[in-house]
């Protein structure tokens, strides 16, 4: 668990998650990956929590299936950041069986349409003035 949340830190922010997604057309791939940590609830059971700006097809399966390849010891803790900086989608997708999602969250009411815009606006990694484009 301690080399996954390691491996994890590395992925938090800003980036191109396009190695942990799967494409769509005429969407982006950049994310804001705010919250990724395991913890352990019992000898046998870990919970990942993970939060972010939004997520895209298929990116928290991905993001667990490389951290579990690190926590099993077929990968060291920088090939998921390894992944991540390639942007090519050969990062190992987890099964479906043993994951549960237990919450989505929402910006309150207010503010919901103006961070749905932004989600979905093409976005770039680079300064902070090229970051959001309509």
């Amino acid at each position: 668990m301690e080399a996954m949340n390691e491996a994890a830190t590395h992925l938090v922010g800003l980036h191109d998650f396009a190695a942990f997604c799967k494409r769509r057309e005429g969407a982006t791939t950049i994310r804001e990956l705010r919250h990724l940590r395991w913890e352990r609830v019992d000898e046998h059971d870990l919970v990942l929590h993970v939060s972010a700006d939004a997520f895209c097809h298929s990116m928290v399966r991905s993001l667990v299936g490389a951290l579990l390849y690190v926590g099993d010891g077929r990968r060291g803790v920088d090939w998921p950041a390894e992944l991540l900086a390639l942007g090519d989608r050969s990062s190992v997708v987890a099964p479906a069986h043993g994951l549960t999602l237990v919450r989505v969250e929402y910006p309150p009411d207010e503010q919901l349409a103006t961070r749905a815009e932004i989600t979905r606006n093409v976005r770039s990694t680079g300064s902070a003035d090229q970051r959001f484009r309509k």
